[in-house]
């Protein structure tokens, strides 16, 4: 299991959207987290609500800052905060950048669009960490 946390600006709208479709789509090949470089302090509705739109939980999401710990324990960050990882971390070596509109403020057309493309990226993601788990443990057969 890889231990991936997902950031954005304010942990309020593309980063929470990637730990719950994680959560529910690659639970078998990661644990997931969320955070913010600057949070935001509440998650919006359209967040919420799109989520639940496609079938997701929107119960319980909460905007926080990144903490030692769960810095600590991840060994992929994803930054979607729109700032290249050598601006926005101290130490970028298990970080990945990914291009993600923030649909702060927008309206539900946008969120949605932004949705889709995390839910393909994640499950790209998810696909990398599947791939990688059959070269370390592919299954054995006897004859």
């Amino acid at each position: 299991m890889m231990r991936v946390l997902f950031v954005c600006y304010g942990n309020a709208c593309r980063s929470q959207m990637a730990d719950v479709i994680a959560r529910q789509d690659a639970a078998d090949v990661m644990t997931v987290d969320s955070a913010g470089l600057v949070p935001l302090g509440y998650v919006p509705e359209l967040t919420t609500s799109t989520l639940v739109k496609n079938g997701y939980s929107g119960v319980g999401l909460k905007s926080k800052p990144i903490s030692r710990e769960v810095w600590a324990a991840a060994q992929l960050v994803v930054n979607m905060s729109g700032e290249p990882r050598e601006q926005a971390f101290k130490d970028f070596a298990k970080v990945e950048d990914w291009d993600v509109e923030d649909p702060f403020g927008e309206d539900p057309a946008v969120y949605q669009r932004i949705f889709e493309e995390i839910r393909e990226r994640v499950a790209e993601l998810a696909m990398r960490l599947r791939k990688k788990s059959k070269h370390r443990n592919p299954e054995r057969t006897t004859v």
